[in-house]
């Protein structure tokens, strides 16, 4: 059975097409459940409520965790809060935006 952390590793190979930092380290995954049936269920938000990629990225996320051993279905909750900010990004993908934290206070 997949575990949470197999599942935020699938995730971390799925992009925002508009910024260059995968939606893990963009800070858009909130939460992930896995159950004992293997039924992964993902709590997420978007940059902005009118992102033009809204129904793409959950899509790709669906078919990336669906491919994994062990995943019976999956289930994705866009949720509106908290709402997300820059502040959200992690290290990393600060590392890879360029941005220093410096920059944001």
């Amino acid at each position: 059975m997949p575990t949470s952390e197999d599942v935020y590793k699938e995730l971390r190979q799925v992009y925002d097409p508009e910024i260059p930092v995968n939606i893990v380290d963009l800070g858009l995954v909130y939460d992930v459940q896995v159950d004992e049936a293997g039924a992964c269920n993902v709590t997420m938000t978007l940059t902005s409520q009118s992102c033009p990629e809204a129904r793409t990225i959950p899509e790709v996320m669906k078919r990336r965790l669906n491919a994994l051993p062990g995943v019976s279905g999956t289930q994705i909750t866009i949720v509106w809060d908290p709402p997300w900010t820059p502040q959200k990004i992690s290290e990393e993908g600060r590392k890879m935006l360029g941005i220093d934290q410096e920059d944001e206070d």
